[in-house]
Parts: structure tokens; sequence; C-alpha cells
């Protein structure tokens, strides 16, 4: 098992703010575990007790709606923490967390993570800053559901999903989606979504090849969504 104070991983997280001392007694409570795709990290209503830091791979945070379909509200990656808010506000998680792709976190007990909280002015700002804008991000994502088509939608998820994810070497987008979990981020049918991917196709804006789908005209993209 890797040692908190030697994992790179931490410096993208309020976890870089902790002394030496405080990774040590981290390294120490933490469990490290392995999420195949598909498998739930925890569930919406669960009591998660701790947080998780992604060390490898992505999840997606899903919230399931009235019509008893998931919504997509974020997609988390390596480095980033997720359970702050239950841990925050003492409550059951108001988000599913579901791995996207294989995924290696570890897991730090809600007391010891408190204990950090109420001992470190830095981390304890640092993990509310946090907090603070993916509750700005669920803002611009209810804006973006209000005031953008589907269309408008769908080219700034691709957008996205290269700019954070990255492209594999045939400049494909790395993050591979299926067309389901890319509808249920810009709020529509499946159906729909295949059909807008197609057209996309058709404007000469990307290329699909299986569940494969490269950027061909990014400044078209961009357009389209400004």
């Amino acid at each position: 098992m890797s040692k908190c104070e030697q994992c790179i991983v931490r410096e993208f997280s309020s976890l870089k703010t902790l002394t030496k001392d405080e990774l040590i007694t981290m390294s120490s409570c933490k469990t490290a575990t392995t999420f195949k795709k598909g498998e739930a990290l925890f569930v919406e209503g669960e009591n998660v007790n701790g947080v998780f830091c992604i060390k490898a791979g992505v999840c997606k945070m899903t919230k399931l709606s009235a019509n008893g379909k998931d919504q997509i509200v974020k997609l988390t990656q390596k480095g980033e923490l997720i359970g702050q808010r239950s841990l925050i506000s003492d409550e059951p998680a108001n988000l599913s967390a579901i791995a996207v792709e294989d995924m290696e976190v570890c897991f730090i007990p809600k007391s010891d993570i408190l204990g950090f909280f109420n001992n470190n002015n830095a981390f304890s700002m640092s993990v509310m800053k946090s907090v603070c804008g993916d509750l700005k991000e669920a803002d611009d994502t209810l804006v973006n559901l209000a005031q953008k088509n589907v269309k408008e939608r769908l080219a700034q998820t691709l957008l996205y999903l290269e700019d954070n994810f990255g492209i594999m070497e045939d400049n494909s987008l790395k993050l591979q989606l299926s067309r389901e979990e890319i509808a249920s981020i810009i709020g529509t049918a499946t159906e729909s979504c295949i059909r807008l991917l197609s057209e996309f196709k058709k404007l000469g804006l990307i290329e699909l090849n299986g569940k494969k789908i490269t950027i061909l005209d990014k400044a078209k993209l961009k357009r389209m969504v400004e």
C-alpha cells in the first residue's frame, strides 16, 4: 500500500494542505481498494462515513430523477475527493458514485478526516472551497439545461470531455462514454442523443467509430455553444 505522504495524487485535492505527520496518520487509517467498471462506490441515500480519494480512473456522480432515470451531474477523476458534502452536512449521500472505468481509490474514515478538519484550518478551508465549487458547477448545469438547447449541450459536453480528459493517440476522446451516458449528461433520451451524434457527423463536426468519438472541428463546436 502506498504512503499518503509519497502519493502524487494528493497534490490535486485538499489533501495537499495536510502536514507530513497528518499524512502519515492518514496512511495508517486509510483503506485502498479497486472498483470495476459499473460498480458503485456508494449510492444515493447511503451513509458514506468517510471520503474517497481517486488514485486512478473516472466515476460518474448521478442523481435519480422523478422518472426513475439517473442524471449524470458530474464526472470525477484522479486526484479528486468525493463524499465531502456528506461529511460536512452529516447527511446521507445526495448522489451515487458509479465507476465509468476501472478505478483505484483510497477510503479515509469520517472520524479521521474530521480530526484533520478540526485541527488544520487550511485543510478545512480547502474542503469548503471544493464543496462550494461543486455547488457552482451544479448551478451552471441547471442554467445550461434551462437556457441551452440539446444540440448546444451536446457540443459543450464533447468539448468538456476533450478538454478535461484528453484524447487518445488516434485523436479520439480518451474517456469513452456510452450513448446512454452522454444522453444522461445532456438531459435527453438516448435515441435523441444517437440522432444528434449522427447529425454532427454529417456536418463534419465529429467522427464516429463504434464507441469512439473524434472531434474534427472544435472551432465550430465552440461557436455552437457560444
